[in-house]
């Protein structure tokens, strides 16, 4: 059967790719090969890809502010968006919810400021995880937003990531760092972005949900980016742009390869970026998380994979009650 549908494939693929010198060995490779190994390629590289992003946002943060690395960001996914919609490009005025598509795009901005404020001002590892303890507050908003029933099982793991956010902050020694709430208020709207799709999803076409968050996120940066504007010279110039064009190749990198295969298999792969990023602020940036980021980072980490993989699990089978 698999030899009669590869047959099949290769009589009905493209004409002019398959004239390509590279299409006969490199791309039926990659279509040989079975979804949960292409998930691990494009999670494994749309991670790095992410890496990068982040190491050029420290790297530039260093002489242009946050937002305006946030606003070009944005920018460069904003017209990005608009060749999605080139052949009905007023697709998006039709919306019928203009309303919850800026309540979307405001919390995304907020959020996302947050995450480059982080990325500028701590430690490349420690910004990677706080960013990754949104599913810890996924819990209470769907709990209060969705009215989803939780067990008392994800409750102690999201109350022990919530430990863990503290033991980072150190609120009681004299390493007190309040920019860990930063980022933990950044992964707290990230959470909010994704109440604010499901119920957009319920009417509204993907494209459309993509153009207002780009649309917002870029216009609200604007405005902080104007007033604190430092004009980039020309190297500066093409990283900012290459920062828009590698976040969201990375971006689109794990989302497709996350619905390739096994969610169990596949998200433990996206939290490499944490790795990757320590490895990263060391090698580059002379930069050692101390022992109480370590513990912090392996509590939510632990508490987020162990929410992330649940629901999915519950999503697979819908059990009646919950964990």
């Amino acid at each position: 059967m698999q030899e009669q549908n590869k047959k099949l494939r290769n009589a009905a693929g493209p004409p002019l790719l398959g004239k390509l010198p590279f299409y006969g060995s490199a791309a039926s490779r990659w279509d040989a090969m079975e979804g949960v190994r292409r998930g691990v390629v494009l999670v494994s590289l749309g991670s790095l890809t992410l890496v990068v992003m982040a190491t050029l946002v420290k790297y530039l943060g260093q002489r242009v502010p946050a937002m305006e690395i946030f606003f070009f960001r944005s920018a460069v996914g904003f017209f990005l968006v608009l060749a999605v919609l080139w052949r009905d490009p007023f697709e998006p005025l039709r919306t019928k919810r203009p309303g919850m598509h800026f309540v979307r795009g405001a919390t995304g901005a907020v959020g996302n400021a947050c995450f480059f404020w982080t990325l500028t001002n701590m430690l490349l590892a420690d910004a990677m995880a706080l960013q990754f303890s949104r599913p810890l507050f996924m819990i209470p908003l769907a709990v209060f937003f969705l009215g989803e029933v939780v067990g008392w099982r994800r409750t102690g793991v999201t109350l022990a990531g919530f430990l863990g956010i503290l033991i980072y902050a150190r609120p009681f020694t004299a390493g007190f760092d309040p920019g860990v709430f930063i980022g933990a208020f950044g992964a707290f709207t990230g959470g909010l972005v994704v109440i604010c799709i499901k119920r957009l999803q319920t009417s509204e076409p993907t494209r459309v949900i993509m153009f207002y968050y780009a649309f917002w996120n870029a216009l609200i940066a604007a405005v902080p980016t104007a007033i604190w504007w430092v004009t980039p010279n020309a190297y500066e110039l093409v990283l900012l742009i290459l920062i828009g064009v590698v976040g969201i190749s990375g971006q689109a990198m794990i989302t497709h390869g996350l619905s390739q295969g096994d969610a169990t298999v596949l998200v433990p792969l996206d939290y490499s970026r944490i790795v990757y990023s320590a490895i990263v602020g060391y090698l580059l940036f002379s930069e050692i998380p101390g022992p109480w980021s370590f513990a912090g980072m392996a509590l939510i980490v632990g508490a987020s994979l162990y929410l992330v993989l649940t629901e999915k699990r519950r999503q697979a089978i819908a059990p009646a009650q919950p964990e």
